[in-house]
Protein backbone atom coordinates (compact mmCIF):
# COMPACT_ATOMS: atom_id res chain seq x y z
CA UNK A 1 0.00 0.00 0.00
CA UNK A 2 0.96 3.31 -0.75
CA UNK A 3 -0.88 6.61 0.56
CA UNK A 4 -3.62 5.25 1.07
CA UNK A 5 -4.29 3.66 -2.34
CA UNK A 6 -2.66 -0.17 -3.47
CA UNK A 7 0.07 0.96 -5.62
CA UNK A 8 0.31 -2.72 -7.57
CA UNK A 9 -2.94 -2.42 -8.64
CA UNK A 10 -2.15 0.96 -10.06
CA UNK A 11 1.22 -0.61 -11.76
CA UNK A 12 -1.25 -3.72 -12.99
CA UNK A 13 -2.46 -1.45 -15.31
CA UNK A 14 0.31 -1.16 -17.48
CA UNK A 15 -0.24 -4.74 -18.46
CA UNK A 16 -3.27 -4.33 -19.91
CA UNK A 17 -3.25 -5.02 -23.66
CA UNK A 18 -4.44 -2.40 -26.14
CA UNK A 19 -6.98 -2.75 -28.54
CA UNK A 20 -10.28 -1.26 -30.37
CA UNK A 21 -11.56 -0.71 -26.89
CA UNK A 22 -9.66 2.57 -26.36
CA UNK A 23 -10.23 5.36 -28.87
CA UNK A 24 -7.49 7.52 -28.25
CA UNK A 25 -4.83 4.40 -28.36
CA UNK A 26 -3.67 4.08 -32.60
CA UNK A 27 -3.84 1.00 -34.79
CA UNK A 28 -0.11 0.57 -34.85
CA UNK A 29 -0.36 -0.06 -30.56
CA UNK A 30 -3.11 -2.87 -30.76
CA UNK A 31 -1.85 -6.43 -29.23
CA UNK A 32 0.79 -4.58 -27.24
CA UNK A 33 0.55 -3.26 -22.91
CA UNK A 34 0.52 -0.43 -21.87
CA UNK A 35 4.24 -0.52 -20.79
CA UNK A 36 4.78 -2.12 -24.19
CA UNK A 37 3.65 0.91 -26.43
CA UNK A 38 5.08 3.85 -23.68
CA UNK A 39 8.51 1.95 -23.73
CA UNK A 40 8.21 2.86 -27.27
CA UNK A 41 7.97 6.71 -26.68
CA UNK A 42 5.76 7.24 -28.93
CA UNK A 43 5.36 10.74 -30.30
CA UNK A 44 1.88 12.71 -30.23
CA UNK A 45 1.72 13.01 -33.99
CA UNK A 46 1.78 8.36 -33.67
CA UNK A 47 -2.14 9.66 -32.57
CA UNK A 48 -5.47 10.29 -34.83
CA UNK A 49 -8.15 13.03 -34.13
CA UNK A 50 -10.28 13.45 -32.39
CA UNK A 51 -8.11 13.09 -29.24
CA UNK A 52 -8.34 14.46 -25.58
CA UNK A 53 -4.75 14.58 -23.83
CA UNK A 54 -2.75 15.21 -20.67
CA UNK A 55 0.08 17.85 -19.89
CA UNK A 56 2.79 15.51 -17.33
CA UNK A 57 4.43 19.20 -16.18
CA UNK A 58 1.63 21.00 -15.87
CA UNK A 59 -0.16 17.24 -13.32
CA UNK A 60 2.88 17.23 -11.38
CA UNK A 61 2.81 21.32 -10.87
CA UNK A 62 -1.20 21.22 -10.04
CA UNK A 63 -0.52 18.66 -7.45
CA UNK A 64 2.65 20.17 -5.51
CA UNK A 65 0.88 23.67 -5.58
CA UNK A 66 -2.55 22.62 -3.75
CA UNK A 67 -0.63 19.82 -1.87
CA UNK A 68 1.67 23.06 -0.11
CA UNK A 69 -1.55 25.32 -0.01
CA UNK A 70 -3.18 23.39 1.70
CA UNK A 71 -0.72 22.07 4.29
CA UNK A 72 0.16 25.76 4.64
CA UNK A 73 -3.50 26.33 5.22
CA UNK A 74 -3.86 23.78 7.91
CA UNK A 75 -5.88 22.01 6.36
CA UNK A 76 -7.06 18.29 4.81
CA UNK A 77 -7.20 17.49 1.11
CA UNK A 78 -9.68 14.54 0.10
CA UNK A 79 -9.83 15.58 -3.81
CA UNK A 80 -13.32 15.13 -5.89
CA UNK A 81 -12.17 11.63 -8.10
CA UNK A 82 -15.08 11.93 -9.78
CA UNK A 83 -13.38 14.77 -11.90
CA UNK A 84 -10.87 12.00 -13.03
CA UNK A 85 -12.25 8.70 -11.71
CA UNK A 86 -8.06 7.58 -12.51
CA UNK A 87 -6.39 5.82 -9.93
CA UNK A 88 -3.25 6.57 -10.44
CA UNK A 89 -3.98 10.11 -10.52
CA UNK A 90 -5.78 9.46 -7.30
CA UNK A 91 -2.05 7.92 -6.57
CA UNK A 92 -0.79 10.82 -7.13
CA UNK A 93 -3.02 12.84 -5.00
CA UNK A 94 -2.32 10.56 -2.25
CA UNK A 95 1.59 10.53 -2.62
CA UNK A 96 1.54 14.07 -2.24
CA UNK A 97 -0.40 14.04 0.99
CA UNK A 98 -4.07 14.14 0.83
CA UNK A 99 -6.23 12.54 3.12
CA UNK A 100 -8.03 10.74 1.26
CA UNK A 101 -10.54 10.88 -1.64
CA UNK A 102 -14.16 12.00 -2.48
CA UNK A 103 -16.65 10.47 -4.67
CA UNK A 104 -20.34 10.74 -5.59
CA UNK A 105 -21.86 7.48 -5.25
CA UNK A 106 -21.76 3.70 -4.98
CA UNK A 107 -20.51 2.96 -8.69
CA UNK A 108 -17.45 5.28 -7.87
CA UNK A 109 -16.86 3.27 -4.59
CA UNK A 110 -16.52 0.59 -5.74
CA UNK A 111 -14.03 1.46 -8.43
CA UNK A 112 -11.81 3.21 -5.21
CA UNK A 113 -12.50 -0.13 -3.21
CA UNK A 114 -11.20 -2.03 -6.43
CA UNK A 115 -7.81 -0.23 -6.31
CA UNK A 116 -7.68 -0.38 -2.18
CA UNK A 117 -8.15 2.99 -1.57
CA UNK A 118 -8.61 3.09 2.56
CA UNK A 119 -10.02 5.98 2.85
CA UNK A 120 -13.53 7.73 1.21
CA UNK A 121 -15.16 10.40 1.81
CA UNK A 122 -18.44 9.73 0.18
CA UNK A 123 -20.13 13.73 -0.60
CA UNK A 124 -23.80 12.16 -0.73
CA UNK A 125 -26.71 10.26 0.80
CA UNK A 126 -26.69 6.67 1.08
CA UNK A 127 -29.96 5.09 0.63
CA UNK A 128 -30.06 2.14 -1.04
CA UNK A 129 -30.17 -1.11 0.87
CA UNK A 130 -28.14 -3.00 -1.63
CA UNK A 131 -25.18 -0.56 -1.56
CA UNK A 132 -25.68 -0.23 2.35
CA UNK A 133 -25.36 -4.05 2.76
CA UNK A 134 -22.38 -4.21 0.34
CA UNK A 135 -20.53 -1.22 2.35
CA UNK A 136 -21.73 -2.87 5.47
CA UNK A 137 -20.09 -5.75 4.55
CA UNK A 138 -16.60 -3.58 3.33
CA UNK A 139 -16.26 -2.12 6.83
CA UNK A 140 -16.83 -5.90 8.31
CA UNK A 141 -13.62 -7.01 6.11
CA UNK A 142 -11.71 -4.74 6.05
CA UNK A 143 -10.42 -2.77 9.65
CA UNK A 144 -8.43 -0.17 7.33
CA UNK A 145 -11.11 0.90 5.60
CA UNK A 146 -13.01 4.02 6.07
CA UNK A 147 -16.43 5.88 4.65
CA UNK A 148 -17.79 8.94 5.78
CA UNK A 149 -21.18 9.84 3.75
CA UNK A 150 -23.72 12.55 4.11
CA UNK A 151 -27.43 12.59 5.51
CA UNK A 152 -29.69 15.41 5.33
CA UNK A 153 -33.08 14.29 6.74
CA UNK A 154 -34.41 12.47 9.60
CA UNK A 155 -36.44 9.67 7.43
CA UNK A 156 -32.60 9.35 5.39
CA UNK A 157 -31.29 8.67 8.89
CA UNK A 158 -33.87 5.74 9.84
CA UNK A 159 -33.96 4.31 6.22
CA UNK A 160 -29.99 4.29 6.56
CA UNK A 161 -30.28 2.26 9.69
CA UNK A 162 -33.27 0.18 8.91
CA UNK A 163 -30.82 -1.19 5.72
CA UNK A 164 -27.67 -1.56 7.87
CA UNK A 165 -29.55 -3.37 10.68
CA UNK A 166 -31.26 -5.44 8.30
CA UNK A 167 -27.62 -6.14 6.43
CA UNK A 168 -25.88 -7.14 10.07
CA UNK A 169 -23.72 -4.14 9.94
CA UNK A 170 -20.66 -5.05 12.83
CA UNK A 171 -19.08 -1.65 12.77
CA UNK A 172 -21.50 1.95 12.52
CA UNK A 173 -21.10 3.47 9.49
CA UNK A 174 -19.28 7.56 9.70
CA UNK A 175 -21.68 10.53 8.68
CA UNK A 176 -21.88 13.83 8.41
CA UNK A 177 -24.94 16.26 8.72
CA UNK A 178 -25.35 18.02 5.44
CA UNK A 179 -25.98 21.52 5.68
CA UNK A 180 -27.34 22.84 2.08
CA UNK A 181 -28.88 26.54 1.15
CA UNK A 182 -31.63 27.86 -0.87
CA UNK A 183 -30.80 27.65 -4.36
CA UNK A 184 -28.39 25.04 -3.96
CA UNK A 185 -28.56 20.78 -4.74
CA UNK A 186 -28.95 18.56 -1.29
CA UNK A 187 -28.25 19.39 2.52
CA UNK A 188 -30.71 20.55 5.34
CA UNK A 189 -32.20 23.85 4.84
CA UNK A 190 -33.19 24.81 8.73
CA UNK A 191 -30.31 24.91 10.94
CA UNK A 192 -32.57 23.88 13.46
CA UNK A 193 -33.86 20.53 11.63
CA UNK A 194 -29.48 19.77 11.01
CA UNK A 195 -29.52 19.31 15.12
CA UNK A 196 -32.65 17.43 15.23
CA UNK A 197 -30.44 15.04 12.73
CA UNK A 198 -27.55 15.11 14.50
CA UNK A 199 -29.65 13.70 17.32
CA UNK A 200 -31.26 11.23 15.64
CA UNK A 201 -27.72 10.08 14.25
CA UNK A 202 -26.89 9.62 17.80
CA UNK A 203 -29.86 7.15 18.72
CA UNK A 204 -28.93 5.02 15.61
CA UNK A 205 -26.70 2.23 16.63
CA UNK A 206 -25.24 1.44 13.06
CA UNK A 207 -24.65 5.06 12.65
CA UNK A 208 -21.44 7.53 13.66
CA UNK A 209 -22.24 11.19 13.81
CA UNK A 210 -18.46 12.61 12.78
CA UNK A 211 -18.78 15.87 11.25
CA UNK A 212 -20.54 18.11 9.55
CA UNK A 213 -20.52 18.72 5.47
CA UNK A 214 -21.23 20.99 2.60
CA UNK A 215 -20.64 22.26 -0.45
CA UNK A 216 -20.82 26.34 -1.54
CA UNK A 217 -19.96 25.27 -5.46
CA UNK A 218 -23.98 25.79 -6.20
CA UNK A 219 -24.41 28.59 -4.88
CA UNK A 220 -22.49 31.04 -7.06
CA UNK A 221 -20.81 30.61 -10.40
CA UNK A 222 -18.85 33.95 -10.65
CA UNK A 223 -16.63 36.01 -8.58
CA UNK A 224 -19.07 38.47 -8.76
CA UNK A 225 -19.80 40.63 -4.63
CA UNK A 226 -23.13 38.54 -4.66
CA UNK A 227 -21.78 35.59 -5.53
CA UNK A 228 -18.64 35.38 -3.02
CA UNK A 229 -20.96 37.35 -0.46
CA UNK A 230 -23.45 33.99 -0.78
CA UNK A 231 -20.77 32.00 -0.43
CA UNK A 232 -19.64 33.81 2.41
CA UNK A 233 -22.93 33.36 4.38
CA UNK A 234 -23.36 29.72 3.89
CA UNK A 235 -19.80 28.62 5.60
CA UNK A 236 -20.55 30.86 8.50
CA UNK A 237 -24.05 29.31 9.10
CA UNK A 238 -21.88 25.96 8.13
CA UNK A 239 -19.02 26.84 11.13
CA UNK A 240 -22.03 27.65 13.19
CA UNK A 241 -24.37 24.62 13.23
CA UNK A 242 -21.34 22.07 13.16
CA UNK A 243 -20.22 23.60 16.61
CA UNK A 244 -23.35 22.92 18.11
CA UNK A 245 -23.83 19.13 16.78
CA UNK A 246 -23.49 15.87 19.30
CA UNK A 247 -20.55 14.82 17.33
CA UNK A 248 -18.93 11.73 18.61
CA UNK A 249 -16.10 11.86 17.71
CA UNK A 250 -13.04 13.92 19.63
CA UNK A 251 -11.90 14.74 16.26
CA UNK A 252 -15.41 16.02 14.36
CA UNK A 253 -14.88 16.23 10.22
CA UNK A 254 -15.71 19.98 9.00
CA UNK A 255 -15.45 19.45 5.40
CA UNK A 256 -16.69 21.72 2.12
CA UNK A 257 -14.98 23.44 -0.71
CA UNK A 258 -15.05 22.74 -4.88
CA UNK A 259 -12.12 24.13 -6.84
CA UNK A 260 -13.92 27.74 -6.93
CA UNK A 261 -13.73 29.27 -3.39
CA UNK A 262 -11.90 26.80 -1.21
CA UNK A 263 -9.79 29.99 -0.11
CA UNK A 264 -13.31 31.29 1.18
CA UNK A 265 -13.83 27.97 2.79
CA UNK A 266 -10.27 28.20 4.85
CA UNK A 267 -11.16 31.81 5.43
CA UNK A 268 -14.62 30.72 7.73
CA UNK A 269 -13.53 27.24 8.48
CA UNK A 270 -10.13 27.59 9.11
CA UNK A 271 -10.11 28.21 12.70
CA UNK A 272 -12.29 25.40 13.66
CA UNK A 273 -9.01 23.18 13.17
CA UNK A 274 -7.34 24.89 16.10
CA UNK A 275 -10.62 23.63 17.87
CA UNK A 276 -9.50 20.35 17.60
CA UNK A 277 -11.93 19.79 14.09
CA UNK A 278 -10.80 18.37 11.16
CA UNK A 279 -10.82 20.82 8.24
CA UNK A 280 -11.45 18.69 4.79
CA UNK A 281 -11.51 20.23 1.27
CA UNK A 282 -12.96 18.50 -1.74
CA UNK A 283 -11.28 20.31 -4.50
CA UNK A 284 -11.44 17.97 -7.29
CA UNK A 285 -11.00 19.70 -10.39
CA UNK A 286 -7.32 21.56 -9.79
CA UNK A 287 -5.21 18.23 -10.64
CA UNK A 288 -6.26 19.04 -14.16
CA UNK A 289 -7.66 22.35 -14.21
CA UNK A 290 -8.79 24.09 -17.31
CA UNK A 291 -8.89 26.95 -20.01
CA UNK A 292 -12.46 28.21 -19.08
CA UNK A 293 -14.35 28.10 -16.11
CA UNK A 294 -11.88 26.93 -13.17
CA UNK A 295 -9.33 29.77 -15.09
CA UNK A 296 -11.64 32.67 -14.44
CA UNK A 297 -12.92 31.44 -10.96
CA UNK A 298 -10.03 29.65 -9.58
CA UNK A 299 -8.69 31.00 -5.91
CA UNK A 300 -5.12 31.17 -7.77
CA UNK A 301 -6.41 33.40 -10.61
CA UNK A 302 -8.24 35.62 -8.24
CA UNK A 303 -5.23 36.10 -5.16
CA UNK A 304 -2.14 36.54 -7.50
CA UNK A 305 0.95 34.66 -7.63
CA UNK A 306 1.14 31.15 -8.32
CA UNK A 307 -1.24 29.31 -10.65
CA UNK A 308 -2.66 26.32 -11.81
CA UNK A 309 -1.62 25.44 -15.04
CA UNK A 310 -4.57 23.89 -17.75
CA UNK A 311 -3.25 20.14 -18.10
CA UNK A 312 -5.79 19.15 -20.90
CA UNK A 313 -6.03 19.52 -24.32
CA UNK A 314 -8.68 18.28 -27.22
CA UNK A 315 -7.04 17.69 -30.86
CA UNK A 316 -8.93 17.58 -33.81
CA UNK A 317 -8.44 17.88 -37.47
CA UNK A 318 -10.03 20.19 -40.34
CA UNK A 319 -12.00 18.26 -42.15
CA UNK A 320 -13.86 20.44 -44.31
CA UNK A 321 -13.98 23.85 -45.21
CA UNK A 322 -17.50 24.54 -46.98
CA UNK A 323 -17.84 27.85 -46.98
CA UNK A 324 -15.45 30.99 -46.57
CA UNK A 325 -14.67 31.78 -42.85
CA UNK A 326 -15.92 28.01 -41.72
CA UNK A 327 -13.96 24.62 -41.46
CA UNK A 328 -15.43 21.83 -39.51
CA UNK A 329 -13.38 19.55 -37.58
CA UNK A 330 -13.63 16.14 -36.58
CA UNK A 331 -14.27 16.79 -32.53
CA UNK A 332 -18.08 17.13 -31.03
CA UNK A 333 -19.74 16.45 -28.05
CA UNK A 334 -19.02 13.04 -27.67
CA UNK A 335 -14.96 13.55 -27.57
CA UNK A 336 -14.94 17.16 -26.34
CA UNK A 337 -16.55 18.96 -22.80
CA UNK A 338 -19.25 21.74 -23.89
CA UNK A 339 -21.36 22.39 -20.55
CA UNK A 340 -18.84 24.86 -19.07
CA UNK A 341 -18.41 26.83 -22.14
CA UNK A 342 -17.03 25.66 -25.74
CA UNK A 343 -13.78 24.93 -26.66
CA UNK A 344 -11.45 27.57 -27.51
CA UNK A 345 -8.93 27.43 -30.23
CA UNK A 346 -5.23 27.99 -29.35
CA UNK A 347 -2.79 26.53 -31.82
CA UNK A 348 -2.85 25.44 -35.35
CA UNK A 349 -0.18 22.69 -35.43
CA UNK A 350 2.89 24.10 -37.37
CA UNK A 351 2.28 27.57 -37.03
CA UNK A 352 3.40 28.27 -33.32
CA UNK A 353 1.64 28.50 -29.86
CA UNK A 354 -1.01 31.18 -28.82
CA UNK A 355 -4.45 32.22 -29.76
CA UNK A 356 -5.67 31.60 -33.46
CA UNK A 357 -6.04 34.77 -34.12
CA UNK A 358 -10.16 35.67 -34.31
CA UNK A 359 -11.24 31.81 -34.04
CA UNK A 360 -13.90 30.35 -31.99
CA UNK A 361 -15.80 27.22 -32.03
CA UNK A 362 -19.57 28.37 -32.39
CA UNK A 363 -21.17 25.16 -31.93
CA UNK A 364 -20.49 21.59 -31.43
CA UNK A 365 -22.58 18.27 -32.70
CA UNK A 366 -21.95 14.64 -31.77
CA UNK A 367 -18.72 14.47 -33.98
CA UNK A 368 -17.92 17.93 -35.36
CA UNK A 369 -16.73 21.56 -34.01
CA UNK A 370 -17.90 24.34 -36.58
CA UNK A 371 -14.63 26.79 -36.60
CA UNK A 372 -14.83 30.20 -37.31
CA UNK A 373 -12.55 33.26 -38.76
CA UNK A 374 -9.66 30.93 -38.82
CA UNK A 375 -7.76 30.54 -41.22
CA UNK A 376 -6.96 26.78 -41.93
CA UNK A 377 -6.51 24.31 -44.40
CA UNK A 378 -8.28 20.63 -44.30
CA UNK A 379 -6.17 18.22 -42.83
CA UNK A 380 -4.76 20.71 -40.65
CA UNK A 381 -4.19 20.06 -36.57
CA UNK A 382 -6.16 22.52 -34.18
CA UNK A 383 -5.17 22.08 -30.69
CA UNK A 384 -8.37 23.40 -28.10
CA UNK A 385 -8.73 24.51 -24.93
CA UNK A 386 -11.26 22.91 -22.78
CA UNK A 387 -13.51 24.26 -19.94
CA UNK A 388 -14.84 21.96 -16.93
CA UNK A 389 -12.79 18.66 -16.82
CA UNK A 390 -15.76 16.76 -14.74
CA UNK A 391 -17.08 16.66 -18.34
CA UNK A 392 -14.10 15.84 -20.82
CA UNK A 393 -12.38 13.22 -19.04
CA UNK A 394 -15.89 11.22 -19.01
CA UNK A 395 -15.39 10.29 -22.19
CA UNK A 396 -12.29 8.82 -22.67
CA UNK A 397 -11.11 5.63 -21.43
CA UNK A 398 -7.27 6.07 -21.73
CA UNK A 399 -5.82 9.39 -21.90
CA UNK A 400 -2.17 10.27 -23.46
CA UNK A 401 -0.01 12.06 -21.16
CA UNK A 402 2.61 14.18 -23.22
CA UNK A 403 6.01 15.92 -22.40
CA UNK A 404 8.24 17.69 -24.63
CA UNK A 405 8.37 20.87 -26.80
CA UNK A 406 5.75 21.88 -29.64
CA UNK A 407 6.02 19.45 -32.34
CA UNK A 408 7.96 16.99 -30.06
CA UNK A 409 5.97 15.34 -27.75
CA UNK A 410 6.18 12.17 -26.50
CA UNK A 411 3.16 10.26 -25.03
CA UNK A 412 4.68 9.29 -21.43
CA UNK A 413 1.98 7.76 -19.53
CA UNK A 414 -1.76 6.27 -20.38
CA UNK A 415 -3.81 7.31 -18.17
CA UNK A 416 -6.81 4.92 -17.38
CA UNK A 417 -9.82 6.54 -16.38
CA UNK A 418 -13.46 4.14 -15.05
CA UNK A 419 -16.51 6.38 -15.32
Amino acid sequence: MNGGIDGQAVSRMREEVLDWRFKAVPGEAHGLTVGEFLARRPGLDRFGTPLLTLDAGALEHNVALMARWTAEAGVLLAPHGKTTMAPALWQRQLAAGAWGITLANVPQLRVARAFGVRRVVLANSLLDPAALAWIAAELDRDADFTLVCWVDSVRSVRLMDDALRAAGAVRPLDVCVELGAAGGRSGVRDDGEALDIGRAVREAPTLRLVGTGGYEGALAHDTSTAGLSAVGAYLERLAAVHVRLPHETDRPVVSAGGSAYFDQVVDALGGLAAEGSRVVLRSGAYVVHDDGFYRSVSPFARGGGTRLRSAMHGWARVVSAPEPGLALLDAGKRDLSFDNGLPEPQEVRGRGRGPVEGARITELNDQHAFLRGADVEVGQVVRLGLSHPCTALDKWTLIPVIEGAEGEEVVVDLVRTWF
